[in-house]
């Protein structure tokens, strides 16, 4: 490899990281203005920087350091933010496509290489290593235009990960051949992949359980993503021990740590911000500092040998897109990003080229060859990701308009914060229930009826944590302080001010004995409007949870807002990656799978069939600490109400008090009445008041209804029910 000049021109620390920080700057802005990705910006300012062109800045140890925790970092992200769900029902396509990735370039790489090159058998294995290892070089393009639950982008994910595995297996009995003389030892072999098998288990075990009581423990999200960061590069540092590359062990950290880190979350906020702006372009800024060009360009046998690599390179991952895409029926368009995902080669070529230069089976054409194919890979990779995710985007916007109507827009959520403390988690509720593609607004308010200095302290404290938390994740969010004679009344107003379709606030705790479960706010607040109204009490973070039980009531699917809590919870599911199971009557049960077929929710959804309206009760056995139980329940004048219904508050209260709760009031269409007050506070009772003899009437007539329903399912003929059972 030609040698570079002997000192840089910049050799100041702080100077140099000055100039990094320019270089990720302005390469997105001059870029993205002339509509080339720019990854490729990144690389060529690294070739234009380092030491075989200008000699800017030296590739030191802070490029090494940094490039390692970027590729480290990267594929971090790639484990943290796949869909569990759909890798479970994409990965033996995933396998299927690693394996063609691998062997594909491997079969190819040795003719070319043994038969047509007339290269060693140890070279043109390494070579063959170099072919099959793909890095995700453009996944930041399919991360910014959020398509990393598309099936295409999760089989490539899948499909790298056993390729690079694969290669670096590969990689590791040419070195050992070279080792012994030319013999090739099984056994080590052997006591890697045993070794492999042993560190996946450790690492399934022990993180989840930590990871859990960790989130439990300590709240801050910095320190948590400290925590994150450690147990990443802790299981690094741990495969590379075992003998292999870091980059698997941080993928597979990602999938594990995937669980507790939901794609709405500050937590996730902050891990992506980190990588993204300062640990992976820094990578990408060292591949181009190692693109040796004098040397190519001068060179004629390190240009034939870099043209025929890159050829090699770009043929044997078209080839496994287009099998896939014929195999499984794909488009065209999921074949050219699996190619624009896959095409790209840096970390592990990298990698396999440097331990065959120091060990003899590679020359410096081969070293130079593989860096200009780094270079051109990592090129075209961007340019095809990038021209694929654009239009992948487009066709999933479209769809999203033909499936909820163009133009639709979901209406908007209030949060009532009366404290700091609950604050936070109402907010973070209301984000991972929030429909991600929405454009409804969230408005956070804090009612005070007194203009005390404390009770604006308060009200502004809770405001100012509402904003805080919903600016770690990135999504707007109005603060509202308002003065009015009562809570309920501010919240009633702020209702109709602001077009509120949901309303999600914290369960009150009760001071003396006398206290209802709900709260006398609540109960007006119930009389007082028809919207949604989301009753929580969670004692653990929300992202720790692992189970999501619904009681659904009959006839649920007849109330007018039967859907909207269904996709409420649903996204609540999706962004947790954890199952839900619904408890409900097998007539709902079709009404449920309905709308979360319709609206494509990909969730781990399961149907438990009810009988009688109190069978809830039996789950307060089957419910545990770390389950979020939700009670879907009705207004008084709903289609779903039973008159079992007025014994809820008690029994949540005897069997359900020590459960992460989540109590639903659908939307009801009807007239609001007017909130009681201190001035008028008989006006409400006066208006709703019902004849004596009706409500007997009614009562009886329910009674019959449902000695009816028991005696249909009691008879004879009739199969008998089962218990619920989770």
């Amino acid at each position: 490899m030609m040698l570079a000049a002997a000192t840089a021109l910049v050799t100041d620390p702080v100077l140099i990281f000055f100039i990094v920080l320019a270089i990720i700057l302005l390469t997105p802005l001059i870029f993205n203005r002339l509509n080339i990705p720019h990854i490729i910006g990144l690389i060529l300012a690294g070739v234009i920087i380092g030491p075989y062109c200008t000699h800017l800045l030296d590739r030191d140890m802070s490029f090494e350091i940094f490039g390692q925790v970027g590729i480290i970092y990267l594929m971090f992200l790639a484990g943290l933010e796949i869909d569990m769900y759909n890798m479970r029902k994409n990965f033996n396509r995933g396998f299927v496509y690693g394996m063609y990735t691998f062997f594909i370039p491997l079969v190819i790489g040795f003719v070319v290489g043994y038969y047509l090159m007339g290269l060693k058998t140890s070279t043109t294995l390494l070579l063959c290593a170099i072919y099959s290892a793909q890095t995700l070089v453009a996944y930041p393009i399919v991360s910014r235009l959020g398509l990393t639950k598309s099936p295409a982008v999760i089989i490539t994910i899948t499909g790298t990960i056993v390729t690079v595995f694969l290669s670096l297996l590969l990689l590791a009995g040419v070195v050992e051949v070279e080792d012994e003389g030319g013999f090739f030892v099984l056994n080590s072999m052997l006591v890697t992949f045993v070794k492999f098998v042993v560190y996946a288990v450790a690492v399934l075990y022990v993180y989840p359980r930590l990871t859990r009581w960790f989130i439990k423990k300590f709240g801050d999200n910095s320190v948590q993503v400290i925590y994150i960061l450690a147990m990443v590069f802790l299981a690094g540092y741990m495969a590379r021990v075992i003998g292999l590359e870091p980059i698997l062990g941080a993928f597979f950290a990602g999938i594990v740590l995937n669980r507790y880190v939901p794609a709405m979350s500050p937590l996730m906020n902050r891990l992506e911000f980190l990588g993204n702006t300062i640990f992976i372009p820094y990578f990408l800024i060292g591949v181009g500092m190692l693109i040796n060009l004098p040397a190519v360009v001068l060179s004629w046998d390190t240009l034939k040998i870099a043209v025929i690599m890159t050829v090699i390179g770009l043929l044997t991952k078209w080839l496994p897109a287009l099998v896939v895409q014929r195999v499984y029926k794909f488009s065209a368009l999921d074949r050219r990003m699996i190619f624009g995902l896959s095409s790209a080669s840096a970390a592990a070529a990298i990698a396999a080229v440097m331990i065959g230069f120091q060990i003899g089976i590679a020359d410096d054409h081969i070293l130079n060859g593989t860096v200009l194919m780094i270079l051109i890979t990592c090129i075209v990779s961007s340019l095809v990701t990038g021209s694929a995710a654009k239009k992948m985007k487009m066709a999933q916007l479209s769809q999203k308009e033909v499936d909820t109507g163009a133009g639709e827009k979901g209406g908007n959520v209030l949060i009532p914060v009366a404290n700091p403390i609950t604050a936070k988690s109402l907010v973070e509720l209301a984000l991972l229930m929030r429909d991600p593609l929405s454009s409804s607004e969230i408005f956070a308010l804090h009612v005070r009826s007194d203009n005390s200095a404390g009770s604006r302290a308060i009200g502004r404290n809770s405001l100012d944590v509402a904003e805080q938390t919903a600016a770690t994740s990135e999504k707007s969010l109005t603060a509202i302080e308002r003065y009015d004679m009562n809570i309920v009344t501010g919240i009633v107003n702020t209702v109709v001010e602001r077009d509120i379709s949901q309303i999600i606030i914290g369960l009150h705790r009760r001071v003396t004995v006398i206290d209802s479960f709900f709260g006398a706010k609540v109960e007006q607040l119930l009389k007082a409007t028809n919207r949604m109204l989301v009753i929580s009490r969670c004692f653990i973070p929300v992202n720790t949870v692992t189970r999501i039980v619904v009681s659904v009531p009959p006839k649920a699917e007849y109330e007018a807002g039967f859907a909207l809590w269904v996709k409420m919870l649903a996204n609540l599911a999706s962004q947790l990656g954890c199952r839900i199971i619904f408890c409900c009557y097998d007539e709902t049960k079709r009404y449920i799978r309905s709308v979360i077929f319709r609206n494509g929710y990909r969730i781990r959804s399961e149907y438990r069939e009810m009988h009688e309206n109190d069978d809830f009760i039996l789950l307060a056995d089957k419910i545990l600490d770390d389950d979020l139980f939700v009670m879907v329940t009705a207004r008084h004048t709903s289609v779903s109400f039973n008159t079992e219904m007025d014994s809820i508050p008690g029994f949540l209260q005897k069997y359900f008090s020590q459960n992460n709760l989540l109590v639903v009031y659908p939307d009801q269409y009807g007239d609001v009445v007017e909130p009681t007050t201190f001035v008028d506070p008989l006006t409400s009772d006066l208006n709703e008041a019902v004849s004596p003899l009706w409500l007997k009437l009614r009562s009886w007539a329910r009674r019959l209804i449902e000695y009816k329903n028991r005696f249909d399912r009691n008879h004879p003929k009739r199969k008998k029910h089962k218990d619920v059972e989770l």
